[in-house]
């Protein structure tokens, strides 16, 4: 499963900036090319949230893994 460990790799990279805004990220799973996460902390609930999930981290995840479709929130 390299494709899944480089997906945490990145998500340990972003990890930083949502702490800094007092929020946090958790991988779930990757199946069928879509990568499933939870946001905790002040990103479970902000109005910046959709923002944050597809120009952010679901763009940074396609340009390092392009096979990568969507990143799905799981609340």
């Amino acid at each position: 499963m390299e494709t899944e460990k480089k997906i945490k790799e990145i998500i340990e990279e972003l990890r930083p900036f949502l702490n800094s805004d007092g929020g946090d990220i958790e991988f779930l799973k990757y199946e069928n090319n879509i990568v499933y996460i939870k946001m905790h902390g002040a990103c479970s609930n902000c109005s910046m949230l959709e923002y944050t999930l597809k120009d952010g981290i679901e763009n940074t995840l396609k340009e390092e893994i392009p096979e990568i479709e969507a990143v799905v929130n799981v609340n």
